[in-house]
């Protein structure tokens, strides 16, 4: 028998398969990439985890689907900040109900803790995730089980249910001692969480789609670097070091044109059809971030045509123009 697991990477996950598995139960662990992850690739993270705990990595690419599908429009709203995190739970496990017939797998598992989470963990969030997803009596919580209804899988006999747990709250005291037991090592994943539960991100997402329609190359384009939005309307993103350059770099997106410095400086991306005005005004903010002169021009490269400006003569001048540093 065969089980998908929704997987983070983090510590619940974890152990919530490590649960199953013991029980001679083959695990997929399935790690749903929705585009607001987090900044670091933690593909390194999850194939370590998976290694310590027998289980497959299945990586699943949902992004342009929960743009469309998820997150504008979600029956039970937002947490604090733009995080759908009932509904985007739920399409969670749709996915993997689409994938059971794939790989055989009978039932699905995750790792929530009941009380765990303000908004997405409490008894009457976890029952909202149910009435959303597809088949919920295939889904089994291992950590709080005992908590709860039995599942399919527990009436019917192919889990044992009193080697489930009743974890419950915010404490991590049970997790913890069980990680030890079970030999667990760098199990807390780099750069984790969603940055849709992150003001600061969050903003930048109202502000973009105020004028534009997102993408998934947009969301990249949100993480990395000084946002600015021009008088005439155009976006400007300029590196703040060379991580941000490396990630701004990669972004592929038929949206923006780049910016090339005749020195040293940060990679800067805008829009391909902003105006002349605000051509000019970005190649200035771009070269503002270099050492340049207020007292020289040079000569930027804005797409394919060469603009010769001169930088503002403060930074604080140039950030003027910010939207969300």
């Amino acid at each position: 028998m065969k089980a998908i697991a929704l997987f983070s990477g983090g510590l619940d996950s974890c152990l919530s398969i490590k649960l199953i598995a013991d029980q001679g139960i083959e695990v997929i662990a399935m790690h749903i990439n929705q585009g607001f992850g987090g900044t670091k690739d933690n593909t390194a993270h999850l194939e370590n985890m998976c290694r310590q705990i027998g289980a497959k990595l299945r990586v699943v690419d949902i992004k342009e689907q929960f743009i469309q599908e998820i997150l504008f429009d979600p029956k039970y709203g937002y947490g604090k900040n733009f995080n759908p995190c009932i509904d985007c739970h739920a399409n969670m496990f749709r996915v993997a109900h689409r994938l059971m017939e794939e790989v055989g797998a009978s039932f699905m598992i995750s790792g929530e803790v009941l009380g765990q989470r303000p908004m997405s963990q409490r008894a009457e969030a976890m029952d909202n995730v149910l009435k959303l997803a597809v088949e919920p009596e295939l889904i089994v919580r291992p950590m709080s089980a005992k908590l709860m209804a039995p599942s399919k899988p527990e009436r019917e006999g192919w889990i044992d249910r009193s080697k489930l747990l009743d974890v419950s709250g915010r404490s991590r005291e049970v997790q913890m001692r069980m990680a030890k037991e079970y030999g667990l090592t760098d199990y807390e994943a780099p750069g984790g969480g969603c940055l849709l539960t992150e003001e600061h991100f969050s903003d930048r997402l109202r502000e973009f789609i105020a004028h534009d329609k997102l993408t998934p190359s947009d969301v990249d384009l949100l993480k990395y670097g000084r946002h600015f939005r021009l008088p005439n309307g155009a976006k400007l993103v300029v590196g703040r070091n060379q991580e941000d350059n490396e990630h701004l770099q990669k972004i592929q997106s038929d949206k923006y044109i780049e910016i090339k410095l005749p020195i040293g400086g940060p990679y800067s991306l805008a829009d391909k059809n902003m105006s002349d005005e605000d051509k000019t005004l970005s190649a200035k903010l771009a070269i503002t971030y270099t050492r340049s002169s207020p007292n020289e021009i040079y000569e930027v490269l804005v797409g394919d045509e060469i603009v010769p400006v001169s930088p503002f003569a403060t930074k604080e001048e140039a950030q003027a123009y910010f939207f969300n540093a």
